[in-house]
């Protein structure tokens, strides 16, 4: 469970990368990233920093880009941030969305066919 000052860091810097990534990184590659979120470790050595791109194809390419920068990130998120320690970035793919629509399809191919009977007290659905 994440304390709300580690929630607050986590929002800010992922509002910050996304912001760094569309004013002042030059790599258009890597500005096609969608930051989606950030989970950085307790003590702020680590961050996991996870994206998504509007072209499923073009992710690796994508990571890529974003690995080549995070230096350059990092650096400037320790000019932006009042951070007394900015953490390593380790850029991740999100797969939420995939996985959401996997499951939104497994609930739609589920059909419930009534036969007029009642299910037994204490069973749902």
């Amino acid at each position: 469970m994440t304390t709300f000052r580690m929630q607050r860091i986590n929002k800010q810097i992922q509002r910050e990368i996304s912001l760094l990534l569309e004013m002042k990184v030059k790599n258009e590659t890597a500005k096609r990233a969608v930051i989606t979120e950030v989970d950085c470790s307790r003590d702020l050595e680590q961050a996991k920093v996870f994206f998504t791109t509007v072209d499923p194809e073009e992710r690796e390419a994508v990571k890529k880009a974003l690995s080549s920068v995070a230096g350059v990130l990092r650096s400037l998120l320790g000019k932006q941030m009042k951070l007394r320690q900015v953490p390593a970035l380790e850029f991740l793919v999100d797969t939420s969305e995939e996985y959401g629509r996997v499951m939104d399809r497994l609930l739609d191919s589920i059909k419930i066919e009534g036969n007029g009977e009642e299910l037994p007290k204490g069973e749902e659905i």
